[in-house]
């Protein structure tokens, strides 16, 4: 599945970057697909409670951010435009951002994050101005600690710079060499400090970091579902319309969706349950369980992400803890 789809608390996160977008007052999107996963994209962006103008545009092959732009370059026009990574979530909005462009004069604006280790990303060298002199990307001796978040905003100067460009050592168009030939050329690029947090959820641990901040931060107590006898639900819990506790306590902050079952279980904090999940004779803590997956009779399954219709089942006499990456439609037995 597209990783931009795979739920936090429950949502996807693509719907997370929609609502910025919109929060940020823009209309009209342009959501650059893959022929590969564009029909999941298109069916989880159909309901649009963000009403936003949806205009999908096909790369036919994965060659760079740079060329992700070049083939939307007919929807951008001479426009200026907001480019935001569909698989990052940012704990504070992009409007004050969005307007940097206009209010600088600059051609274009990039958000930057103070990291541990920024020879794994993108690094930009500023001044004290916020003004950008230089990018890296991925550098041995890092110039700053402070790496690109996926959140850009460009003049329509940056086709120009990009159609100057040669594909890198990985074979795309990068969008860091694009703005370094936007500084070559005289330009200017401000850079705005991002002070809330960012995470990318393209790895299993960041997905889950990414979960556990926002149930801390959005998740209310909201109970729609049964809770029988001999069961609780402590805390800041979402339990979904015709969802059951049946013997078992959930403890939040926890969401679990429409039509999932406990039973006689232990489901701990930070974790995200899909709906029409079963969770039955074990315990769960830290997870995220996408929509039909079910655990059975599992001690206890922890830091853990379950793809669609996933189930993962104990074996007799197996008491192990387990950390699991499941694939959706697979079956794994302890």
């Amino acid at each position: 599945m597209a990783k931009q789809l795979v739920p936090v608390a429950n949502r996807p996160v693509l719907h997370y970057v929609m609502q910025h977008l919109r929060d940020a007052g823009l209309e009209r999107v342009g959501v650059v697909i893959s022929p590969e996963t564009g029909g999941q994209i298109r069916a989880a962006l159909e309901a649009n409670p963000w009403c936003l103008q949806f205009t999908f545009i096909v790369q036919p092959q994965p060659l760079g951010l740079a060329h992700a732009i070049k083939v939307a370059r007919d929807f951008l026009a001479e426009d200026p435009f907001v480019m935001y990574l569909g698989d990052n979530l940012i704990g504070q909005g992009i409007r004050d951002f969005t307007r940097s462009l206009a209010e600088t004069g600059a051609d274009a604006a990039i958000l930057l994050k103070e990291v541990a280790d920024p020879r794994l990303f993108g690094v930009a060298e500023v001044d004290g101005a916020g003004r950008v002199l230089r990018l890296v990307e991925k550098p041995a001796d890092p110039p700053s600690r402070l790496a690109l978040v996926g959140v850009y905003v460009f003049s329509s100067e940056i086709h120009q710079a990009i159609d100057t460009l040669q594909p890198s050592h990985r074979g795309e168009l990068e969008i860091t060499d694009a703005i370094q030939r936007l500084l070559e050329q005289g330009r200017r690029v401000h850079s705005t400090i991002l002070n809330g947090w960012w995470l990318d959820t393209g790895k299993k641990d960041d997905l889950l970091e990414a979960n556990r901040v926002i149930l801390d931060e959005c998740i209310e107590r909201d109970l729609r579902g049964e809770i029988g006898p001999s069961s609780r639900a402590d805390g800041r819990v979402s339990l979904g319309a015709g969802a059951r506790l049946i013997g078992s306590t959930v403890r939040g902050p926890a969401v679990i969706g429409e039509g999932t079952v406990i039973e006689r279980s232990f489901v701990g904090p930070y974790s995200s349950i899909g709906s029409g999940c079963l969770v039955a004779d074990s315990t769960v803590e830290h997870l995220v369980m996408m929509d039909g997956a079910r655990v059975i009779g599992v001690a206890r399954l922890e830091d853990s992400l379950l793809g669609k219709n996933a189930v993962v089942r104990r074996a007799p006499g197996n008491r192990s803890v387990c950390r699991l990456i499941v694939g959706e439609d697979s079956e794994v037995e302890l």
